[in-house]
C-alpha cells in the first residue's frame, strides 16, 4: 500500500504518541478514514510529517486533537477532535473553573447526543437544533471567567467556533477521531511489552505491517489474508472499483 493511496478518500483522522527506537523518543503517527490506514514512525512530531505523507495532496476534512502539527493540516476544513475537548474541559472543571469549563462539557455532549440521533431528524429540525447549539456557544464564549484554565479555553474555543461542529454538517465527518486511537491500540500494547525498537528497520517494518494490517481489516479482510495479498503483486487491499 503506498502513501498515495491515502488521497484517494477525502476524510483522514490523525493521531500520534511516543515510541523509544533505539533509546530515544520518536512518533508513531496514524493517517486513516473508513478505507485505508497508514502508519509512520519519525523522530519528529512537527508538520514535515504531514507533508512527507501527504505531498500535494489535499483531502476534504482534517478529524484530530490540537497539537501545533495537526493545525497546519492541508485540508479544506477541519473538525476538531470533541472527544480531547471533553477531557480538557474536565480538567478546567477539576482545576476550579466554575463558570466555563462545566458549561462548555455540557454543551460539547448535547451536540454528541444530537449526532447519534441526527439520522431520526427532519430536516427541519436539524437546522432549529443547530441554531440553537451555535447560540448556546456564543452565549457561552460571552462569559467571564476569572480561572485560568477557563480563560485559556475560553480563548481557544474562540478561534475554534468553526471546527467543533462540522459533523452536523456531514453526517460522514465524525466528531472524534477515537478511531485513530483504536488504530493505534495494538502499538500501545507492543510498546509496554517490547519497551520499543533498537533500529530503524525494525522500526519502519512494524509500521508497514500494522499499516496493511488495519487496512485489510478495512475492507474485511483477516491479518493474514491482508499480509498475503500486500506481497502478492497482482492484487490490492483497496477497494477502488
Amino acid at each position: 500500500m503506498s502513501r498515495s493511496s491515502l488521497c484517494i478518500y477525502p476524510r483522514l483522522y490523525t493521531l500520534h504518541f511516543t515510541l523509544s527506537i533505539n533509546g530515544k523518543n520518536q512518533w508513531e503517527w496514524v493517517f486513516q478514514n473508513e478505507q485505508v490506514c497508514f502508519h509512520i514512525i519519525r523522530p519528529s512530531r512537527g508538520g514535515d510529517v504531514i507533508t512527507e505523507v501527504m505531498a500535494e495532496h489535499q483531502p476534504e476534512v482534517w478529524v484530530s486533537d490540537l497539537f501545533s502539527a495537526q493545525k497546519t493540516n492541508p485540508a479544506t476544513a477541519w473538525q476538531v477532535c470533541l472527544a480531547h475537548q471533553l477531557r480538557d474541559c474536565q480538567y478546567g472543571i477539576d482545576a476550579g473553573d466554575h463558570i466555563f469549563s462545566g458549561r462548555m462539557k455540557k454543551l460539547l455532549l448535547r451536540a454528541l447526543v444530537l449526532r447519534r440521533r441526527w439520522s431520526d431528524l427532519a430536516d427541519s429540525t436539524r437546522y432549529q437544533y443547530r441554531c440553537r447549539l451555535f447560540r448556546d456557544l456564543d452565549s457561552i464564549l460571552s462569559l467571564l471567567p476569572t480561572q485560568e484554565d477557563g480563560l485559556r479555553l475560553q480563548k481557544r474555543y474562540l478561534e475554534l467556533r468553526e471546527n467543533l461542529f462540522l459533523f452536523l454538517d456531514d453526517p460522514t465527518i465524525p466528531p472524534t477521531n477515537n478511531s485513530s486511537e483504536q488504530a493505534l491500540r495494538w502499538s500501545l500494547i507492543f510498546r509496554k511489552v517490547t519497551n520499543g525498537f533498537r533500529s530503524d528497520w525494525g522500526r519502519d517494518l512494524f509500521a508497514a505491517v500494522r499499516s496493511i494490517v488495519n487496512t485489510g481489516k478495512r475492507q474485511g479482510f483477516s491479518a493474514f489474508e491482508s499480509i498475503l495479498i500486500a506481497l502478492n503483486p497482482l492484487k490490492s487491499l483497496l477497494a477502488l472499483g
